[in-house]
């Protein structure tokens, strides 16, 4: 998300005025705790993807000015984050192997396979680049042509990647009250198996499937000096690969949490999925860099599946 000098008075108004929210609606998932790191480094900031290890604790996290952390997040007893173990920020390449310029480097979207390729999308200049691990240079996938007719600052955004290695991206923006096109990266194309309701002014950000192979999608919505609300949606997905139903985890009240904008989905100990978002401070410094974890509720015995 780039920075805007209207948000940025919105958001100086906010914090310095405006109290604490409501509890949050009752939900799904609940929430565990929230952890704000900082760094002493310039190029810190802007986190807007998130990739985690199957047990939560090892991170990968991409900046939207084009470079990569990885490091190792402290957690209590409870799975919240409660600090960060980070190696140095280091920028991304381009296929040529040069540096990113400053021009074709907001990376928005991390997916990372389970063989360590890491997929980056990025707004701009719409497109997803492959490394075949951090640090490499990249190779740009073929673009659909779709997302040239995206907005600039509200294309591919979200970006995931399913048990079989297929990438799936969507756009940020588009007409509340008509369907968002979901895109899908398999055998050298992109196709478009379905579409997902967009009903109110939420954006989806973030998306990650989890490992009961259901897409989980992270949406923001900006309300001015209210600040960022924050939601997880869950669509299951079907043996088509399309989904069957289709849910809210959480919402947030406005001004609960950072600009979350990356989300990772994993496994605790006991078998419970797991939420982590990390929110992009838009390098201004008065948001904040943020990582929230939440804890989803199993369904009830006999509770019924939402309809698709």
């Amino acid at each position: 998300m780039r920075r805007r000098s209207f948000v940025a008075l919105s958001l100086a108004i906010l914090l310095l005025q405006v109290p604490a929210g409501r509890a949050e609606r009752p939900g799904l998932a609940v929430h565990v705790g929230s952890y704000v790191w900082h760094r002493p480094d310039r190029a810190f900031g802007g986190f807007s993807g998130l990739e985690l290890s199957a047990d939560g604790r090892d991170f990968v996290s991409q900046s939207d000015r084009g470079a990569i952390v990885a490091g190792r997040l402290r957690r209590d007893p409870a799975g919240a984050v409660v600090g960060v173990e980070a190696g140095p920020i280091t920028p991304l390449r381009a296929p040529d192997g040069a540096i990113l310029r400053p021009t074709r480097r907001d990376a928005e979207g991390l997916a990372i396979t389970s063989s360590g390729k890491v997929f980056i999308s990025f707004e701009g200049i719409q497109r997803v680049l492959e490394y075949d691990h951090l640090g490499a240079a990249a190779r740009a996938l073929p673009r659909d042509p779709a997302f040239l007719r995206m907005a600039p600052n509200g294309s591919i955004e979200a970006l995931a990647v399913d048990r079989s290695g297929a990438l799936y991206t969507l756009p940020e923006m588009g007409p509340i009250g008509r369907p968002i096109p979901v895109f899908r990266y398999a055998g050298g194309r992109w196709t478009q198996p379905f579409s997902i309701a967009r009903a109110d002014a939420f954006r989806p950000v973030g998306a990650d499937f989890g490992p009961d192979g259901n897409l989980y999608l992270l949406e923001r919505r900006f309300l001015g000096l209210f600040g960022f609300a924050s939601r997880v949606r869950r669509l299951d997905i079907g043996a088509n690969g399309r989904p069957t139903g289709d849910e809210v985890l959480f919402q947030s009240t406005p001004g609960k949490f950072g600009n979350l904008e990356g989300l990772a989905v994993w496994t605790d100990a006991r078998g419970r999925i797991r939420l982590t978002m990390i929110s992009d401070d838009n390098f201004f410094f008065l948001q904040r860099t943020e990582f929230v974890d939440y804890r989803v509720v199993p369904r009830a015995a006999g509770m019924p599946r939402p309809p698709s």
